[in-house]
């Protein structure tokens, strides 16, 4: 499949996961949302009557030209097509399936789960839905700043001025919704093949490295130094899946008990091994 319809079609995806998720917890819940989507679900618990897809898309409009200056031709593109799907789902969902809740705590996790589902996917491809997530891929790219806390530093404003109609409880509620919800941005940012990167000093790094190898993982031996010896070094460096790291642990320890092991957590990682098969063709296509 060409790479930008893949794009586009898991923007549009994404917006139908986030559309439903505001639809189904945050209206019937009480719970309001950051940025500019917070802001025309505000409208929407004030008015009723209004169409939120509408007016979400009315609140858009002055940004797409800070868009079309900073973004490019490929991510405004893919912005207006985050943007205008998420208003139509908005519109599309609406009263469809309400769930409120009870236990408003639930409410606020499957809010955020949902709504940090439909943003990862959307920015995971190169898309936006707009308003605020515009400055986050912003500070991203130029700051470094990850796109999960840039939103939910700057949805405090929103969420703070939901005070004027929601209260102080519901405003609370709405603050874990929009944690959770940085955190599964996070998650799908970071990527889904994550693991651990082991980096082991050892006198016996060829024994190691020959055994971790018939394990079918792939190594890599530097040359380092030792700062206080001056003795030469081989550094052993592999990156394994999360249920592998006690088990090479283990044949660390076993062939050289005084090796010093540091243990990283990967966040993402593409190759052999984990997207890859021997024979270099994906493994889920």
């Amino acid at each position: 499949m060409n790479m930008r319809l893949k794009s586009i079609i898991a923007i549009i995806i994404g917006t139908a996961v986030m559309g439903f998720g505001i639809n189904a917890f945050n209206i019937p819940n009480n719970l309001a949302e950051g940025g500019i989507t917070g802001i025309s679900i505000l409208i929407k618990l004030l008015v009723p009557v209004v169409d939120q897809g509408i007016v979400y898309f009315l609140l858009n409009v002055p940004l797409f030209f800070l868009g079309w200056k900073v973004l490019g031709r490929t991510a405004f593109i893919y912005t207006i097509i985050g943007t205008v799907s998420l208003s139509i789902f908005l519109s599309v969902f609406d009263g469809v399936l309400e769930l409120p809740m009870d236990d408003r705590l639930l409410a606020s996790l499957y809010a955020g789960v949902t709504i940090g589902a439909g943003l990862g996917i959307i920015f995971r491809y190169g898309g936006t839905t707009g308003g605020v997530d515009i400055i986050a891929r912003l500070l991203q790219k130029y700051m470094g700043i990850s796109m999960g806390r840039t939103l939910f530093f700057g949805d405090m404003l929103v969420i703070g001025a939901s005070l004027i109609y929601l209260n102080v409880e519901s405003a609370m509620y709405t603050l874990v919704c929009v944690f959770i919800a940085a955190r599964v941005i996070d998650f799908f940012q970071d990527g889904a093949y994550a693991g651990k990167a082991l980096t082991i000093i050892s006198d016996r790094a060829d024994d190691i490295a020959r055994q971790i190898l018939e394990f079918g993982r792939g190594v890599t031996i530097l040359s380092g130094k030792g700062a206080y010896s001056g003795a030469d070094k081989q550094v052993v460096y592999v990156v394994v899946s999360r249920n592998e790291v006690v088990r090479f642990k283990n044949i660390v320890q076993n062939i050289d008990p005084h090796a010093f092991v540091i243990v990283n957590d990967v966040h993402e990682v593409l190759g052999e091994g984990f997207t890859l098969d021997e024979n270099k063709r994906p493994l889920h296509e």
